[in-house]
């Protein structure tokens, strides 16, 4: 399902404008164009022609289909392939997702959930629909530290009710702490390297503001609704990435939004990503397929 190619050398990472206000300024606010993959419609703003890496996150997918009611959990959804070199994980927005895969794990997380597979030295595996009705979820490939690529896999599915939340006051703003720590809250997923993660439900009328520390790549991702940030108004498809410098992110809700929010401390490594692995050279790239073509 997942076919792209990307490679990043280590000099050619992006180098943010530096700001020694505390609030994060915007750096720049992508929309997510549409893409065909298989018999999915997908919205991918990450990779895209107007950013290629934010380390250390590498792909974004945004997909939103309906599963219909007599659907075959043994052949719908995405058929069974291979990962190598990163965290591949699912954040479930609406509906449910079943995971399979080649070390025995078999699970399904529901709306509000999230799967968070690292990869390691190779996995394959496949997600199917859970439950019939709206499905809405986002595929995050999250880079990994070359001296952990070849690690062996983990997976960790967790549910909305077991994560870690903060509600507002005024009970317009959920933010559910994935990975990382936000609002003094500890997500339940370890990480390689410092990843916050949160997934947010907020009404019209919310408002959020939070601190994350300075010098992460950040990124706000609108599935849905519309906010206010930084003075600018920014609609649902629509990616806000931040300066590295600062640590304040504040906005206020103007549509009822789902949000995911995510920040990372850079790896600085060179990356090579085609289709379904990323490693740090083109040589890893070929023994990946080597091997899993040999059943290894």
């Amino acid at each position: 399902m997942y076919t792209f190619v990307l490679s990043i050398k280590k000099n050619s990472f992006h180098k943010l404008t530096e700001n020694t206000m505390s609030t994060k300024q915007i750096h720049k606010v992508i929309f997510a164009p549409q893409h065909q993959m298989g018999n999915m419609v997908i919205k991918q703003p990450l990779p895209s022609v107007h950013l290629d890496y934010l380390d250390p996150f590498v792909l974004l997918h945004h997909g939103k289909n309906v599963v219909p009611e007599d659907f075959d959990q043994h052949h719908d959804g995405v058929d069974p392939h291979p990962h190598r070199g990163f965290a591949p994980v699912t954040f479930v927005f609406e509906g449910g997702v079943q995971h399979q895969d080649s070390r025995g794990n078999k699970q399904s997380v529901l709306k509000g959930g999230v799967q968070w597979m690292n990869a390691g030295m190779g996995i394959v595996h496949s997600e199917r629909p859970a439950v019939a009705g709206l499905q809405e979820i986002i595929q995050m490939w999250v880079n990994v530290p070359a001296s952990h690529k070849m690690d062996q896999p983990t997976y960790y599915p967790i549910n909305q009710k077991d994560m870690p939340a903060y509600q507002s006051e005024d009970k317009k703003v959920a933010m559910y702490v994935v990975s990382g720590e936000l609002l003094g809250l500890k997500g339940l997923v370890p990480t390689y390297t410092s990843i916050n993660s949160a997934m947010v439900w907020a009404e019209k009328g919310g408002k959020l503001s939070f601190d994350i520390p300075a010098g992460q790549h950040s990124f706000l991702y609108l599935l849905d609704g519309q906010i206010t940030i930084g003075g600018q108004e920014v609609n649902k498809y629509h990616m806000v990435v931040f300066e590295k410098e600062g640590t304040n992110i504040a906005f206020e809700v103007t549509a009822d939004a789902k949000l995911l929010f995510m920040s990372g401390e850079s790896i600085g490594e060179s990356i090579v990503a085609k289709g379904p692995f990323v490693m740090n050279s083109e040589s890893e790239i070929m023994e990946a397929y080597r091997n899993y073509r040999m059943g290894k």
